[in-house]
């Protein structure tokens, strides 16, 4: 009897003891079984725009399927109100914090806080500047993205000529220069022939004229951007950049734009303007509305910048960190998702990856 008894409670202390490590094991969606969730934070930068408000809906849902606690918060484009956010996130003992920052330098104090907090930061959409402790920027391949709807365009232009103004959407945002920088390199390297390393170097220094002296020349791609307008990346303010840039340039060819929303004030202010016959052509977004219009021919392309090819990378990236225990500082400092210009041959492929 006592065998068997000493045999009972050693049984029973065994039993106990895989209960008790299985408790503290985590399942396959990433949650605790013993009942702590998953936290992460998403700072967005404003939602004043169908690309942004696609984007925290996505990264919602992505989370919520791995049965993770999410919390959205606004800065509405303040750059202090999103230090306020990060310093929430912080305080609330976030697992992880994904961010679209505002502005690239002004980001960084936090991302560092956060870092020094044990908290991981994931850029989306937006990268940051130097010294950011961040685990990787998420975003589309933006300087690709601009060169292949370059080369699409060059390609439809052929030998004529190009004069056009161009819409951008924040001073310093390092995804506009990549965006528009891609676009010169696509356009002089499909009109002139160089090889593509050339055709980089050439447009970084069509770029630092553009900005030095608010307008730019290729001489030998007959390529020209009259001027350069600011629109916060809204079709609202890419309306009224737009309009002084064409009423001073009444012959253009080609309103170039950073992104889609941008690019629909410009076509409100030339139809306003009754100006027809003008090429739309944008380095990257992928809109569906911009998707539709140009099926229908009356935009050339934009390149995919899809929001929930975005989220999904990122909480993929997260995913490994939290649940699987892959290293956070293991991750090259950008992550891309594909390049790809969408035209009319190709826009069906691309659409419900639009927003």
């Amino acid at each position: 009897m006592k065998k068997k008894g000493l045999f009972a409670l050693i049984l029973t202390l065994v039993v106990a003891m895989m209960v008790v490590g299985c408790s503290s094991s985590k399942d396959t969606s990433g949650n605790d079984s013993g009942g702590k969730k998953i936290k992460v934070g998403f700072a967005i930068k404003t939602q004043d725009s169908p690309y942004f408000v696609s984007l925290v809906k996505a990264v919602q849902e992505s989370a919520k399927a791995e049965g993770w606690d999410i919390t959205v918060l606004d800065a509405n484009g303040n750059t202090s109100k999103e230090a306020e956010n990060m310093e929430t996130f912080i305080a609330q003992g976030m697992d992880l914090i994904f961010l679209d920052s505002v502005e690239p330098d002004a980001a960084v104090p936090s991302i560092n806080k956060a870092a020094e907090a044990g908290i991981g930061v994931i850029n989306l959409d937006s990268g940051v500047g130097e010294g950011a402790k961040d685990i990787t920027t998420v975003y589309s391949d933006n300087k690709q993205n601009g060169r292949l709807v370059g080369l699409a365009y060059a390609k439809k232009i052929g030998d004529q000529e190009i004069k056009a103004i161009i819409l951008s959407g924040a001073k310093g945002n390092v995804a506009g220069a990549e965006r528009r920088t891609g676009l010169f390199a696509g356009i002089i390297e499909g009109k002139t022939g160089v090889s593509e390393e050339k055709a980089w170097e050439l447009a970084e220094a069509f770029d630092s004229e553009l900005l030095s002296k608010g307008k730019a020349t290729n001489a030998e791609a007959k390529f020209t951007v009259a001027g350069q307008g600011w629109g916060a990346w809204t079709e609202e303010q890419g309306l009224t950049a737009a309009e002084d840039l064409i009423t001073a340039n009444r012959d253009l060819t080609t309103v170039l734009g950073e992104n889609d929303q941008m690019l629909f004030g410009a076509m409100t202010a030339l139809e306003n303007a009754g100006i027809q016959g003008v090429d739309i052509v944008a380095a990257a977004d992928g809109a569906k509305a911009a998707y539709d219009l140009i099926k229908e021919g009356k935009y050339f392309a934009t390149g995919e910048n899809s929001p929930y090819k975005v989220a999904q990378l990122g909480v993929k990236i997260a995913k490994e960190i939290l649940v699987d225990g892959k290293d956070m500082w293991s991750y090259d400092d950008i992550t891309l998702t594909e390049p790809a210009a969408v035209t009319k041959e190709n826009v069906d492929e691309y659409y419900e990856f639009g927003f």
